[in-house]
């Protein structure tokens, strides 16, 4: 028989064994602990034991890894901090120097001023040395900053007592020379310190300059002095030693190098004739050479600026001979010839990185004469778009009536010329495309994305030089319509000719050859359908001179671009180019309204036609992708038709009740009934509302009530049949119809009678849609209620608030905030429980 302790006994006995149960917890716990840090790595003594039990006393703790070391005071200072005190120590030996040397300085003679300052300054220098064989190297670097600020002192010394009447520039001119020696021979002899050596670059880049400013000698002596610099520290950086003098020679170069150019530059811009831009282009080209023979030794990115900068100067310098020669007009086309002559730096051997840069040398001068260009096809696109505010006004003689004064279009005749040299380019480029490759395999190796590009950019480069050319050429105004809507049409047909070849090519299973194949043509492709859209608004606008070019324009618009949304596949393409058409249709409308006279109001039922046809062909198209872009236009038109037609409230409503119909016409397919169908009916009461109060009726009831009870017995047997149906569908236009425009009426009625049964009626409809859970119902129901209740209200509200102390709406205010805050997870439970009640009503 089983024994049973009494219950205390056995409440004591589990007490006992749960406590050995959490001491032995606890030993194993803390074995587990020091077991861990044994594991890892520590420092250890060459001779010391690697496991074991750690020794008790002599500086361990108990439970402190072997090897680890006794546990001692904090080490000293780190060096950061010794650093801070020698700066800030040689800082202020510095500013006592200066302030002696500034303030008392003449109340000694000349004696004992230059024994002070020679004494001192030897000093400084001495010191470094001594303290370095004491390996005190930051104290040596502190000295040392110290003495090249003595030394500095001791030059202005020198010149304000030995030689007060020389000329401050060549002073200082001879003055860094002699640093820079110093300086240089400093820190080779005491090769530690890392501060002369660098202080000898920067005083390496002043006397050639200041000599030649001293000297009054012309700013390309002064370029050549800049050189001359910048070769020297080019020099200095790829030889010599430490980063220090690497990083200051490397800057020194920038800065040097670039004013250098610039003068060269400057110099060559200004000359009045070949002869005067001799001197300046053979800085430019030396200049370039020395790039070029520093590229060849650097790095690769340091490679690819030099040759970059190669490149560049070696355009400036011919071209800036060249342009000399040539009249105003044609200096950026003498720079492209130049830019364009560097790519023959692939039949070069040179480095792979200076080529490269070279290479991009020439894409920056042709993207700079492009940039020049640009601008006069910018407006030509976009300068008839003042036609806009005098449609029909007549049509000009020639094309450039309809741009404008902006441009100085005698100046832009090499517009043209630089357009399609690019253009030509490109599209050799794209044409020979593997002989290309095979050229230029030894610096790049371009994909065949930038050969899509290429043909992109050529495509519309050409169009853009036709178009300058027209404008140049002062073309007359049907040459310039006619030209802009073939040039349209020729994009559109290169759109649809490269999808078909990169069907076919892609069927061949061909890699990069003659045809665009592997998807080569999608740049093309895409560049040719955005040139194609851009330049059918230009030329719309540009048709707006005259009333037949519009008709004419536009309708051939329509018709190329319904044809080639015929003739393509692709579906992004499809959907641009059939929008277009129906945004073309839509236009001719207007101007038909236009043409027969009609006002704005009047126009906007004429403009419906392209919605409804843009129905009709969505019914047709049914599920394919193109048809919702399609019928959206065609409601974009719609909007348009009743943003005209809002200054008439009759024709808004005609026009309401139109766009309802077209939108039912939506609805009786399936994929559009959820939208359409609410946008149908809301497009109904709208219209109804705008005609009662073009009518001006105050009784709207008598209208509404009629249409609401037929529509609620609707729906109450739609719901019989199909149970699952929404109220919202069943109910919502029934009884939307009939109280939002009671409440309308409500809010400006000065009588009580109205409002009283609207409210009635609404609580009616709330406590119904609660009962029967019809979201439809108690929404409507509600929102009508409380807004009815609001406007009852609101008279007593202002009284209330005119009463009350200013202080105390915000201070309400804010204590309804912090309870919000303070109970915010329970209110958002509550919303979201709400929430799904909503959600689960029909």
């Amino acid at each position: 028989m089983e024994h049973v302790p009494p219950p205390a006994e056995e409440l004591a006995l589990l007490d006992r064994e749960l406590a050995q149960l959490d001491a032995r917890r606890a030993h194993l716990l803390t074995r587990r602990a020091w077991l861990v840090s044994a594991l890892q790595p520590q420092p250890q003594a060459p001779n010391a034991p690697r496991w074991g039990t750690p020794p008790v006393g002599h500086g361990w703790a108990p439970g402190q890894p072997w090897g680890s070391g006794p546990r001692t005071a904090k080490p000293s200072a780190p060096r950061s901090a010794q650093n801070v005190l020698l700066t800030l120590g040689g800082l202020l030996l510095t500013v006592a120097a200066v302030a002696f040397t500034l303030v008392s300085w003449g109340s000694m003679g000349i004696g004992g001023r230059s024994a002070v300052l020679a004494l001192v300054t030897l000093a400084a220098l001495a010191a470094p040395a001594v303290l370095l064989r004491r390996k005190l190297a930051a104290t040596a670097e502190a000295l040392a900053a110290l003495a090249l600020v003595l030394t500095l002192l001791d030059v202005y010394a020198i010149h304000a007592v030995a030689a007060p009447d020389a000329d401050g520039l060549t002073f200082t001119a001879v003055a860094s020379a002699v640093l820079a020696a110093l300086w240089a021979a400093y820190g080779l002899a005491l090769g530690k310190l890392h501060l002369p050596l660098p202080a000898a670059v920067f005083f390496v880049q002043w006397p050639l300059l200041l000599g030649a400013w001293a000297a009054g000698a012309p700013a390309i002596v002064v370029g050549w002095a800049l050189l001359v610099t910048a070769v020297v520290d080019g020099a200095i950086a790829l030889w010599g030693k430490g980063l220090g003098v690497r990083a200051t020679a490397g800057t020194g170069l920038a800065v040097m190098g670039s004013a250098a150019l610039l003068v060269g530059l400057g110099e060559s811009l200004t000359a009045g004739g070949p002869l005067g831009a001799l001197l300046p282009g053979t800085l430019l080209l030396t200049a370039a050479v020395a790039a070029l023979a520093g590229a060849w030794r650097t790095p690769d990115g340091y490679a690819q600026v030099g040759g970059a900068v190669a490149g560049l100067a070696a355009v400036a310098a011919v071209g800036g001979v060249l342009r000399a020669a040539v009249p105003g007009t044609w200096q950026v086309p003498v720079y492209l010839l130049c830019g364009l002559a560097l790519l023959f730096v692939v039949r070069v051997r040179l480095p792979r990185s200076a080529g490269r840069g070279v290479l991009l040398a020439a894409g920056a001068v042709v993207a700079g004469a492009l940039v020049w260009a640009l601008p006069p096809v910018a407006a030509v696109l976009l300068g008839p778009v003042q036609l806009v505010a005098e449609v029909w006004a007549g049509a000009p003689d020639g094309f450039r009536g309809t741009l404008g004064a902006s441009m100085p279009w005698s100046e832009m005749v090499a517009a043209p010329v630089v357009l399609a040299v690019v253009a030509g380019g490109l599209g050799a480029a794209f044409r020979w495309w593997p002989a290309l490759v095979r050229v230029a395999a030894p610096l790049i190796t371009p994909g065949a994305k930038v050969r899509g590009a290429a043909g992109a950019g050529a495509l519309g480069l050409g169009w853009g030089t036709l178009l300058l050319a027209a404008a140049t050429l002062d073309v007359p105004y049907p040459v310039a319509v006619a030209l802009e809507t073939v040039l349209v049409a020729g994009l559109l047909a290169v759109a649809v000719a490269v999808r078909g070849a990169d069907r076919g090519a892609g069927g061949a299973g061909s890699a990069e050859g003659a045809g665009p194949s592997g998807g080569i043509g999608a740049a093309v492709r895409v560049g040719a359908l955005v040139g194609a859209v851009g330049g059918a608004v230009s030329a719309g606008l540009l048709s707006l001179a005259s009333e037949a070019a519009t008709y004419a324009v536009f309708g051939a618009l329509a018709l190329l671009f319904t044809g080639a949304a015929l003739r393509t596949r692709a579906v992004v393409e499809q959907a641009v180019l059939a929008v277009a058409a129906v945004v073309w249709g839509t236009v001719l409308t207007g101007c038909a309204a236009r043409s027969l006279g009609l006002a704005p109001h009047e126009a906007a039922p004429l403009l419906l036609v392209v919605p409804a046809v843009t129905v009709g062909l969505g019914a047709r198209l049914r599920r394919h992708p193109v048809a919702l872009p399609v019928e959206l236009t065609g409601a974009l038109g719609a909007l348009v038709a009743v943003g005209l037609a809002v200054g008439r409230a009759p024709f808004l409503a005609l026009v309401l009740a139109l766009c309802g119909v077209l939108a039912a016409g939506a609805a009786v397919r399936p994929e559009r009934r959820p939208v359409a169908g609410y946008l149908a009916a809301a497009l109904f009461v709208a219209a109804t509302w705008v005609r009662l109060a073009a009518s001006e009726v105050s009784v709207p009831e008598a209208y509404t009530l009629p249409v609401t009870v037929p529509a609620l017995v609707v729906g109450v047997l739609r719901r019989r049949k199909d149970p699952g149906a929404s109220s919202w569908t069943a109910y919502g236009p029934g009884l939307a119809a009939t109280l939002l425009p009671s409440l309308t009426v409500a809010w400006t009625d000065p009588d009580w009678l109205r409002p009283l049964l609207l409210g009635v009626a609404a609580l009616v409809i709330t406590l119904l849609g609660a009962k029967y859970r019809l979201q439809a119902l108690l929404l409507l129901g509600g929102a009508v209620l409380a807004l009815d209740t609001l406007h009852e209200l609101a008279p007593y509200v202002v009284q209330v608030a005119g009463a009350l102390p200013r202080w105390l709406p915000p201070a309400l205010a804010g204590l309804l905030l912090l309870a919000v805050g303070a109970t915010y997870e329970q209110r958002l439970r509550e919303a979201r429980r709400l929430k799904d009640v909503l959600g689960r009503m029909r």
